[in-house]
């Protein structure tokens, strides 16, 4: 059900792809909630969140979390952990600091190339 908040929840956008079984949806969201305070940065609609394991259970497991925000580059986070619930708060973590990171590179305090003359010692001025 969706909210009627102008954000998405990684519980409205999560979709969970292969490896993982439908009961499990209510653990795995709240393992990512932590998500939700960098996806409120986003108007609701925008967002789209895939999480998978490949070789679940087995030496070499991959868990992926793939996140689409419209107008960003695609953000991707794995973990080879064993631990599944390592590798979940593992991918999580890391998905939240690439985004904080592409929203600082994007945002015009951070970012050089963003910022207008105002202020800017180098313009000229009287010398």
């Amino acid at each position: 059900m969706k909210s009627s908040s102008s954000h998405d929840t990684i519980g409205e956008v999560l979709r969970l792809g292969g490896g993982f079984a439908a009961d499990e949806r209510a653990g795995i969201v709240a393992t990512l909630s932590s998500l939700d305070s960098r996806l409120q940065s986003f108007s609701a609609g925008t967002v789209d969140v895939l999480l998978t394991v490949k070789d679940r259970d087995a030496a070499g497991q991959r868990t992926m979390l793939e996140t689409w925000i419209a107008g960003t580059e695609r953000v991707v986070a794995a973990s080879t952990r064993d631990d599944l619930a390592a590798a979940l708060l593992e991918v999580r973590d890391e998905t939240i600091r690439q985004i904080t990171d592409a929203k600082n590179q994007t945002e015009a305090r951070n970012n050089p190339r963003l910022r207008t003359g105002r202020g800017d010692k180098r313009s000229g001025g009287d010398r």
